[in-house]
């Protein structure tokens, strides 16, 4: 398997490359991942089941799309693929910094300059791509709020009634979601789509974001989940503020944005995240009737 990955990364680089060393790196719930370097050269590589091959496909095209906004510094994308029995994604590898108010600040900057760019004219993504590890549709869509009621809201909660869980009547959730955005101008732009501190970083050349789950969305999807899960310091939003500031109604709508990633997490790994699901959801009834 590491050679036939050593030979993908030297065809992919031109360049000569051989594995010498390997060392796994703890911290992903998804993958397995490793650093692997020969004398000059560091790599990172994501390892899964061979079928997963659709995930690494769909985790380099958001890499490639991210890259080419020329806003977001993200790792390399050098090759996906699979072995006999593995599928994998090979990225540069980065040597991570410590963070500070600056890089913050810059960071907040750098994602408003994104959000601000939205030629594209329909809600969603060329193909459909992954949450985590659950399926994510995109069917384009000129309506944002049937978009994301019915493509984020009303997708995850098919997902948990498949497997007997239940938070309430999908059809009532959906339309209280959709009335929820009414009369919220949107204008589709790129987002980062998975927008949470683990997948944010620090390197010399500045703030860098990995794992991406990207469509061309309301921006706020992305400022609303960065305050879901350890929110970002005061700082990133400063930079975002001052660069392209928020609407009125965002405090709000947020937390209709993130109950998507709250049954997600219901979805993934259950438990507790039904719990906060049902808390979340009679939060976003209260918000909605008045």
């Amino acid at each position: 398997m590491w050679q036939s990955i050593g030979q993908a990364i030297a065809l992919e680089t031109g360049q000569s490359f051989s594995i010498k060393d390997k060392k796994p790196i703890s911290g992903g719930d998804i993958n397995l991942a490793f650093k692997v370097n020969d004398e000059q050269h560091s790599y990172f590589i994501k390892l899964n089941d061979k079928r997963r091959l659709g995930h690494f496909e769909a985790e380099a095209y958001s890499l490639g799309q991210l890259k080419a906004s020329q806003s977001l510094l993200t790792p390399e994308c050098i090759a996906v693929g699979t072995t006999l029995d593995k599928s994998y994604i090979v990225l540069s590898h980065i040597d991570f910094c410590a963070d500070s108010p600056g890089l913050w600040y810059r960071l907040g900057e750098q994602l408003a300059r994104m959000h601000k760019e939205s030629g594209h004219g329909q809600f969603g993504w060329q193909d459909d791509n992954y949450i985590g590890s659950t399926l994510q549709p995109n069917d384009w869509q000129s309506n944002w709020r049937s978009f994301f009621s019915e493509q984020r809201i009303g997708w995850q909660l098919q997902l948990l009634s498949e497997r007997s869980i239940y938070i309430g009547n999908i059809e009532h959730i959906i339309n209280m979601c959709h009335n929820g955005l009414a009369h919220h101008q949107v204008r589709p732009c790129l987002v980062h789509g998975d927008l949470w501190k683990g997948n944010v970083g620090f390197c010399a050349r500045g703030p860098l974001v990995f794992d991406p789950a990207c469509y061309y969305a309301d921006r706020e999807v992305d400022l609303a989940m960065t305050e879901l899960f350890g929110q970002f310091p005061d700082e990133f939003y400063r930079g975002y503020q001052a660069t392209y500031p928020l609407t009125d109604g965002y405090e709000r709508r947020k937390h209709i944005y993130n109950f998507y990633h709250i049954i997600n997490h219901a979805n993934l790994f259950g438990g507790v995240y039904i719990d906060q699901a049902k808390a979340l959801l009679g939060r976003l009834f209260a918000l909605t009737v008045h």
